[in-house]
């Protein structure tokens, strides 16, 4: 059968757009709490510190983090969809626990279990579409991925704001991850195929020079996988703290549930159909440049939320925030995938996601931490000079030409 493989998008269009769907569902998890979780917990459970209100981010983003490194290690010994499944598997019971949560921990916990399974998910939809596509696509792939996962998300924050605002704050937003989980675990079940023996075919044609120690390289040696992954930590550090806190700002502001909702919809919206354009444009154009105009971006877009009240001033700056996260999104997994073997991609992909995601918890901590001491201003301004200060590090570390080969 492997003589019979062949690589690319529209060979494998099929399962690919299979993929999509289930991507599309990963990221709807997340929406569910994106609008309403700060006034979840202030309305239900009477928190109003801002460091014991972003503890649930804080919580997903560390075993979101820890799960999407097993899964990039895990992935070619148990397979890519037996980590799909168990993913959704762990879904299942989240919007249970948060409906009859009895206290804040059962949400914390909800959110442990939320941050296993999106790192056994997303990370497992990411590999197989790499798997699927081989070289000459893979941006646009990365693109597509991407955009249905944060399309989703923003769709469905859209959507909680709204229900919050007609039903009341709980249970009725919570519905809807109880129909995305058991569809996600049904539709993997189903219809998904497992990618390994793509990888055994891209491997006899690719002549990318192997990593020492893939661990270590992307994190810290490597200077084009070690730039991505700061890039990819501060990118979701200030993820974490628009998550957490621009809620809290717009209730400030005293903005109803659904213009909340509409505003922390605009940045994952545009995020996601942006880049159904910028993954291709990374096939195209500069990778580097691409992440050093994103990262500017978004450190840019945070530092004029303080001086905003507007609501329309408030939906441009959330729609730059989306454009500059765009950028970057699809090129940080490209990049990686190009800069590394085939056999190694996968863990390669791990690592980096591992850092990345723990940008949310160090995001959530740091922000909440400055927004209870010195007030949520300075927060963002915080927030926002680490994220200028990424894309620099990308303009100056990181070369431009991305492969090291080596004749095999």
């Amino acid at each position: 059968m492997a003589g019979n493989l062949k690589l690319g998008l529209r060979e494998n269009w099929k399962q690919f757009t299979i993929l999509v769907t289930v991507n599309a569902l990963v990221g709807g998890m997340i929406g569910m709490e994106r609008s309403i979780f700060p006034q979840f917990a202030e309305s239900g459970f009477g928190i109003s510190s801002k460091t014991a209100i972003l503890s649930f981010i804080t919580a997903f983003g560390i075993t979101k983090a820890i799960a999407n490194y097993f899964t990039g290690r895990l992935a070619n010994k148990f397979g890519r969809k037996t980590l799909l499944l168990f993913g959704w598997l762990i879904a299942i019971p989240i919007p249970f626990i948060l409906i009859y949560a009895p206290n804040w921990n059962w949400v914390i916990f909800a959110n442990v279990l939320l941050g296993v399974s999106q790192g056994l998910t997303w990370s497992s939809t990411v590999v197989m579409k790499i798997d699927l596509v081989g070289e000459k696509n893979r941006g646009f792939a990365m693109g597509l991925n991407e955009f249905a996962g944060y399309f989703a998300v923003g769709i469905v924050a859209f959507l909680t704001g709204f229900i919050a605002e007609t039903y009341g704050i709980t249970p009725c937003p919570f519905y809807i991850g109880v129909f995305i989980s058991i569809v996600g675990f049904l539709v993997t079940a189903f219809w998904v195929k497992d990618t390994r023996i793509f990888v055994h075919k891209e491997s006899k044609i690719d002549n990318t020079t192997e990593l020492d120690n893939v661990f270590l390289e992307t994190t810290f040696k490597n200077k084009t996988l070690s730039s991505v992954t700061q890039a990819g930590l501060v990118n979701n550090l200030n993820d974490g703290m628009i998550w957490g806190l621009l809620p809290i700002v717009l209730l400030s502001l005293n903005y109803n549930n659904e213009n909340i909702g509409i505003i922390t919809a605009i940045y994952p919206t545009v995020w996601g159909i942006g880049q159904l354009f910028t993954g291709k444009m990374s096939d195209n154009y500069s990778k580097k440049a691409m992440l050093f105009w994103g990262m500017f971006l978004q450190g840019l877009a945070i530092l004029l939320i303080p001086f905003s009240s507007e609501f329309y001033v408030l939906v441009s700056i959330s729609a730059i925030l989306g454009l500059g996260t765009a950028l970057v999104y699809p090129t940080f997994l490209s990049t990686i995938a190009e800069a590394t073997s085939p056999k190694q991609r996968a863990e390669s992909i791990g690592s980096f996601r591992l850092w990345r995601d723990l940008g949310y918890a160090f995001g959530a901590l740091i922000s909440g931490i400055t927004a209870d001491l010195f007030g949520i201003d300075y927060a963002i301004f915080l927030i926002g000079g680490l994220t200028l200060t990424s894309s620099l590090i990308i303009k100056f570390r990181m070369p431009e030409q991305i492969r090291n080969n080596v004749l095999k």
